[in-house]
């Protein structure tokens, strides 16, 4: 184990005063904030001074690929890393002198989840609900069923898909106010990425909160509010789903009525459009944020067909990782 590694701990049993509940229940404030958050591992600076604030209520999406320094924030924030400088606060407690009250309150998904192994699934979440100070068996119960999970194996018989959705009940089985989730559909097939996602939407609509880190541009466009992309230890943007939509490139096949010449030497000077390249009677174009202003352009010559590529985040991704440090 690391020298600064701290061990997760789930707290023996505990109740909520009127005053925790107060405060974990304001609505508006921001659950995770941190402020110069810097993390080096000897002369490797994984964590270069992040500055980071999520708000109540909300899917918010950390994104970047593996080595780019989601695991490491996660960590921090848990309370598992000491931070070489800066600060983090999670639900209004510091992770270094509070790390109980965070590991009371949120519910944590690593990015390398292991169990005890000789456990049945039941048997391992009984567990931990009664060292939570007891948590409604029905809720694990009802997860497990729609992850289609036999609880009654033994963990280390699991297939890793069937671990991790172990991991993710434990997460979510005691409802708490803040999700921080390190990756977690690895091993799981599209059915169950579906179920979970799904989840995330609940967690949503129910005024909870959810920190998702992925390297999984889909899943993280498809249910977050708000996303943060890091690269090498470092902030790149933090921006509205929409927002950060918007600047993503679509291509395009624009398919002309035979006879008609396609307004090609035109088309490169039209609103949002970056590159056309002729195939014929086809056009291919390449456009950025909306395609208003080039339908309206071709409109009058003649489109018969008009086919575009799905929208995600993924050109969005790629063209803050092409930039320059």
């Amino acid at each position: 184990m690391h020298p600064q590694t701290r061990p997760l701990l789930v707290s023996a049993p505990f109740t909520w005063s009127w005053i925790d509940l107060m405060t974990s229940q304001q609505p508006g404030d921001a659950v995770i904030r941190t402020h110069g958050l810097t993390k080096s591992f000897g002369k490797t600076l994984a964590l270069d001074r992040l500055d980071l604030e999520v708000a109540r209520g909300c899917v918010f999406g950390f994104l970047g690929p593996n080595g780019a320094g989601k695991s490491t924030t996660i960590r921090l924030l848990m309370g598992l890393l000491n931070p070489t400088g800066g600060t983090a606060s999670v639900l209004g407690f510091d992770p270094v002198s509070e790390p109980q009250e965070v590991h009371r309150r949120v519910g944590y998904l690593p990015g390398d989840f292991a169990a005890y192994r000789d456990m049945t699934g039941r048997r391992y979440l009984r567990y931990l609900a009664n060292l939570r100070g007891g948590v409604d068996e029905g809720r694990s119960h009802d997860l497990a069923e729609r992850f289609e999970l036999n609880l009654d194996r033994a963990i280390g018989a699991l297939s890793h898909g069937n671990r991790q959705k172990v991991g993710l009940i434990q997460a979510m089985m005691h409802q708490p106010d803040l999700l921080v989730l390190d990756e977690p559909t690895q091993g799981l097939d599209p059915l169950m990425q579906r179920v979970f996602l799904e989840l995330l939407s609940e967690q949503r609509d129910a005024g909870r909160t959810v920190f998702l880190s992925s390297h999984i541009l889909a899943e993280v466009e498809e249910v977050a509010d708000r996303v943060a992309i890091i690269r090498n230890g470092r902030l790149a943007t933090v921006r509205d789903i929409n927002a950060l939509k918007a600047r993503t490139r679509r291509r395009l096949e624009l398919r002309f009525t035979e006879g008609v010449e396609p307004p090609f030497d035109q088309l490169g000077a039209v609103e949002g459009v970056i590159q056309v390249a002729r195939l014929g009677s086809t056009v291919e174009v390449v456009v950025e944020g909306s395609m208003a202003e080039l339908l309206r352009f071709v409109a009058p010559f003649g489109v018969e067909r008009v086919v575009s590529n799905e929208v995600d985040l993924e050109g969005v991704f790629l063209q803050y990782y092409e930039q320059q440090p």
